[in-house]
């Protein structure tokens, strides 16, 4: 059996990994996977240590992974396990926009819609996606880059910490686009911030800003992304400072409206997004975890996983057959939708429509369907 490291005095290492690194990277340029040098608190490089950076690829598609990608993901995450010279991981993506919006829609319309078996063979994938951020033997830092929608946050939610520029949002598509938040989300959106707040989330897929995020208990932190005229400000879009309404209900991370609305988006407009803060932030966090006993941040992180972990190894498994035979009937019209809508139209079938005609005895079929899909009625 051949070694894949030895080290000065001569000892030889056992390889672990399911595949080469050669094999790894020519699955897909959808997923970068590097490791980067680990940084002392002066900032200076830890000689022979690393973080590795498993970075999606997709931006011109909001780093929406594909059936590829996804697979990349699960040896990435093995790979960045088994680093011997590894500290901590960091899970992020290209840009300024998105982390990740979850699932590759026109993948989902074009080939999974209507293949139900298909669909639950991909969905076995993204399970082994989820599990290998909650089995990684290195803490998991999400670098949360732009937006964390749909299954983008059901894979945020799996990582250990997770550090945002507070212009990204966080939101759930489901049942707004003919799915179920059951890849993580349901198990873990109850856990970290409570059963009502996650059903605002989970069901009415109402967003939250970065603010708010953190309020609630899904970000460890929080740095600003917009700079204008060279300074960063907060994000002007949204209530930054903690304060309260005439009934008392914290606003702190709600979105302003009216004319401080509009100033906001006048500032937006005017200046640019830099994540140097938030990579400062998160090399910082990296540096924190680096200086402590290596085995004994491993059980820590894997006895504090183990809320969201039972939670998802309870579900999982009939949250995938669910999800498949869905494809056949509300993910079928719903994924169509978003793939097919345009701006003047909507990515959203008419609900009304569909709940009246369900309602009276119709039948799921293909000219149902297409019948469904944004303009088809006009």
């Amino acid at each position: 059996m051949s070694a894949d490291a030895t080290t000065p005095g001569g000892f030889e290492f056992l390889p672990h990994d399911l595949v080469s690194d050669a094999t790894r990277e020519a699955i897909t340029d959808g997923v970068l996977y590097q490791k980067r040098p680990a940084r002392n608190l002066d900032g200076s490089p830890a000689d022979g240590l690393f973080n590795a950076w498993i970075t999606l690829n997709n931006p011109s598609q909001y780093n929406a992974y594909t059936t590829d990608m996804v697979k990349a993901v699960i040896l990435a995450f093995r790979a960045a396990s088994n680093a011997r010279d590894v500290v901590a991981v960091v899970f992020t993506a290209v840009g300024d926009k998105a982390f990740c919006t979850g699932g590759n829609t026109k993948e989902y319309a074009e080939y999974y819609a209507g293949r139900p078996q298909e669909y639950r063979q991909y969905m076995r994938l993204f399970n082994d996606m989820v599990s290998a951020i909650l089995g990684c033997d290195k803490p998991v830092v999400c670098r949360v880059n732009g937006m964390r929608i749909g299954g983008g946050q059901e894979i945020g939610m799996a990582c250990d910490f997770s550090i945002a520029q507070d212009m990204a949002r966080f939101a759930q598509a489901g049942p707004k686009h003919g799915s179920a938040a059951i890849g993580g989300s349901t198990d873990f959106l109850p856990v970290m911030i409570g059963c009502e707040q996650a059903m605002i989330s989970g069901v009415l897929c109402e967003s939250f800003s970065a603010h708010k995020a953190l309020r609630l208990g899904l970000l460890t932190d929080l740095v600003p992304g917009l700079k204008v005229d060279g300074k960063y400000l907060a994000n002007p879009l949204v209530e930054t400072e903690m304060k309260t309404d005439q009934w008392g209900r914290i606003i702190h991370g709600e979105p302003k409206t009216g004319d401080a609305l509009a100033a906001g988006k006048a500032l937006v407009k005017s200046g640019a997004i830099d994540l140097g803060a938030l990579d400062a932030r998160v090399e910082e966090l990296c540096t924190k975890l680096m200086l402590t006993f290596p085995d004994c941040t491993t059980k820590s992180v894997e006895e504090l996983r183990k809320p969201k972990l039972n939670a998802w190894n309870a579900n999982k498994e009939n949250s995938r057959a669910w999800l498949s035979l869905n494809m056949m009937t509300e993910a079928r019209a719903g994924f169509r939708a978003f793939n097919e809508g345009n701006r003047e139209d909507g990515r959203e079938v008419d609900f009304v429509v569909l709940r009246r005609e369900l309602a009276a005895g119709a039948k799921w079929s293909e000219a149902y369907i297409d019948s469904l899909m944004p303009g088809a009625r006009k």
